[in-house]
């Protein structure tokens, strides 16, 4: 049946719109397909031309209302921003630059066309920022909740590939930018924080909800062939530190005092009576990268953080040859603790 058009657009559901309105408002807010792109969006499936002497880098990730999101706490705009976001930082931890993705959609028939619109809206904003084609998808009904579901690819050279393994004895190990506001963001919108509190925690609040990742530093690294391993922080920097420890074989030492922990988070996790440091390395949804660095390529990594656009480059510790992960503090020796687990 069609939809009512005399009815006020606020009240129109994606079920009123129908599967071929929902692509066509999609197809609407779309620039004009790259020239690479042999068939884009509208087709059973799409064609995109390979570039050449480089590599396909694939990635998938899904975000499940009441799982990974809450419509209470984030903007539609925020969760299509976000869907597009962790598959984003996937790619940047690989060492590539990003280049198209695929959007599925499952849809409760209630979800209003206008909340639609705005996730879309999101999408294509961080698509936009980091030159990504959107080459299709598929829109499915969902009796439950909404999920939203991402496929990208990026390209890379064969010799510029970064990898959890990789990390050898004496390397540096650094992470991007600052980590803990992801978490503490996302406690302070469960907590209900008002107020000067919400005020303070604006900044950590909209990292949850729109992580910025670090797409150009990721393939700054892998072209420079700065960095020896490298992982994203998704699920936080204490879970990345283990696993790149274990793919490589190796273990790492962490200054306690060199860790850069967000200013908001860390003031949000001593009112909870937390300790910031602990809080700060096992919260995920930082969407940083944790990389190491052989001594004989700090020339490299110099010019990686003369491009890094103002995010900081910090050494938190070294790679030894002792295998587990430690943290070091006040002189002591300290386990980290657990990152996120999905199970």
């Amino acid at each position: 049946m069609p939809a009512d058009t005399a009815a006020p657009a606020a009240r129109l559901t994606v079920a009123d719109e129908g599967e071929r309105g929902i692509i066509a408002r999609i197809r609407s807010r779309l620039a004009a397909d790259p020239s690479w792109a042999v068939v884009g969006l509208g087709d059973d499936a799409a064609v995109v031309e390979p570039l050449r002497g480089a590599l396909q880098v694939l990635t998938t990730d899904s975000l499940v209302e009441g799982v990974h999101f809450d419509l209470r706490f984030s903007r539609p705009s925020d969760v299509g921003w976000k869907a597009l976001a962790v598959n984003l930082s996937d790619i940047a931890a690989m060492g590539a630059a990003p280049r198209t993705a695929l959007l599925s959609l499952a849809l409760p028939s209630s979800l209003p066309i206008q909340a639609f619109d705005e996730l879309i809206d999101g999408f294509l904003a961080l698509a936009r920022e980091n030159r990504v084609f959107l080459a299709g998808g598929n829109i499915t009904r969902s009796p439950g909740p909404l999920v939203v579901d991402v496929t990208a690819t990026g390209t890379v050279r064969r010799r510029d590939v970064l990898r959890r393994a990789g990390a050898r004895p004496g390397d540096g190990v650094f992470v991007t930018g600052s980590v803990g506001a992801g978490v503490a963001g996302l406690e302070c919108l469960r907590g209900g924080g008002v107020g000067i509190e919400a005020e303070e925690m604006g900044a950590a609040v909209e990292r949850y909800r729109r992580p910025a990742p670090r797409s150009r530093i990721g393939a700054l690294l892998g072209r420079s062939r700065a960095a020896s391993a490298c992982m994203d922080l998704s699920d936080g920097l204490a879970d990345a530190a283990t696993q790149v420890a274990e793919a490589s074989g190796v273990g790492l030492r962490l200054d306690a005092s060199a860790l850069p922990i967000d200013a908001g988070a860390r003031r949000w996790f001593e009112r909870q009576g937390k300790d910031p440091l602990l809080a700060a390395a096992a919260g995920g949804d930082d969407y940083e990268l944790l990389f190491t660095v052989p001594r004989k390529r700090t020339g490299q990594l110099r010019h990686v953080a003369q491009q890094a656009r103002g995010v900081p480059l910090t050494r938190i510790g070294e790679v030894t040859a002792e295998p587990g992960v430690v943290l070091v503090r006040d002189g002591r020796l300290e386990p980290l603790p657990a990152g996120f687990v999905h199970f």
